[in-house]
């Protein structure tokens, strides 16, 4: 990543572990920390979206922003699909080990908050609490239904990295920073943000964007034909399909012995993690923008938010602490979007 793009303030660092080698973000502390939290972004993204927040902390809180594989400065490595989000999981609790932190504060966005919800389960003793930014829904992206996320098909069809705009994937390779209707900057104006939201440092996030590393191991992966509609499956490698039901469900933190407390901010105008998903592609098919869709009964948009807010209230039923903030007026990036009431959330976590 640009020099240019790191904030005064902030120090970038590489961390070598047994698993990769991982760039890092960090806002030290003055004196002893208080506190740490640690931020994991989201797909198509990297630390660098973090940035104002980790400034805003108090000067008490040190700050962890953390690369994943294949995004911002983090090595080029190939995920293993299979797994679901457990290779970025073990990847970051590989950084936190070689700093030598633990009890920390989780804050996970989109993708990365599957990401912490698989920290919580294969790593307990990590997370101190946890904050859910827009995240996944605990069964995956796309290819569930009901607030119990049942699985619509034995191969998850229309799910994973044959949902892919091949334009787009071609644009994040290319560096594309111009205006065209498939250019990351278009995609990040109209669905990471609410319209017409825009800031100061939209430039370091679309350059944040095109860090993602591309590619069958990457993004968006491989796909596989299916007999099913829409016609394909996911594959076993790369970021799409680490999300497929069939890959990723972490609706057993319900079950955990220690909850940490959950902090769930999300906006009401989202439109990547939706109950009406423009990116579920059977949402796209009962609008007729995909031909060809079999109806409600055999391919059912996925309830995304309903499925995480039963998820998370069986998890308070069953004893955890949970905190639901949904912002009007606000899109798929609450903490740029929102920045006030963001922080005054999280500050409250940092004291559960």
């Amino acid at each position: 990543m640009s020099r240019s793009n790191i904030f005064d303030g902030i120090a970038e660092r590489s961390v070598l572990t047994p698993r990769l080698r991982a760039g890092v973000l960090e806002r030290t502390a003055t004196g002893t920390a208080t506190a740490t939290v640690v931020f994991i972004h989201g797909n198509v993204s990297s630390s660098l979206f973090w940035q104002p927040l980790m400034l805003a902390l108090p000067a008490s809180v040190r700050a962890l922003a953390i690369d994943l594989r294949g995004f911002g400065s983090s090595a080029t490595l190939p995920v293993d699909a299979t797994r679901g989000l457990a290779d970025y999981s073990d990847d970051v609790a590989a950084v936190l080990a070689e700093l030598g932190v633990a009890g920390v504060h989780l804050v996970g966005w989109s993708m990365g908050g599957g990401v912490t919800m698989q920290l919580l389960l294969d790593h307990a003793s990590l997370a101190a609490t946890l904050t859910l930014v827009a995240p996944v829904s605990p069964y995956g992206f796309g290819g569930t239904g009901g607030t119990d996320g049942h699985r619509l098909s034995a191969d998850d069809a229309g799910t994973g990295a044959g949902g892919a705009n091949p334009d787009f994937v071609a644009r994040l390779h290319d560096g594309d920073h111009s205006t065209e209707p498939t250019s990351p900057r278009t995609v990040y104006q109209t669905t990471y943000v609410k319209p017409p939201f825009s800031s100061e440092h939209d430039d370091v996030w679309i350059e944040s964007m095109l860090t993602t590393a591309t590619g069958v191991g990457n993004y968006p992966g491989d796909s596989t034909p299916s007999e099913n509609w829409p016609g394909f499956a996911p594959g076993g490698s790369g970021v799409l399909n680490t999300m497929s039901p069939g890959h990723f469900n972490t609706s057993g933190i319900v079950d955990l012995a220690v909850k940490p407390a959950i902090l769930w901010i999300h906006g009401s105008d989202d439109v990547i993690i939706s109950d009406t998903s423009f990116f579920d592609l059977n949402y796209l098919g009962q609008l007729g923008v995909i031909p060809g869709w079999p109806g409600v009964d055999v391919a059912p948009p996925q309830p995304m938010i309903q499925q995480t807010r039963a998820v998370l209230g069986a998890y308070r039923a069953a004893g955890g602490e949970l905190t639901e903030l949904e912002l009007a007026d606000c899109g798929h990036s609450p903490h740029l979007e929102h920045p006030a009431a963001f922080l005054e959330a999280l500050l409250a976590q940092l004291e559960r």
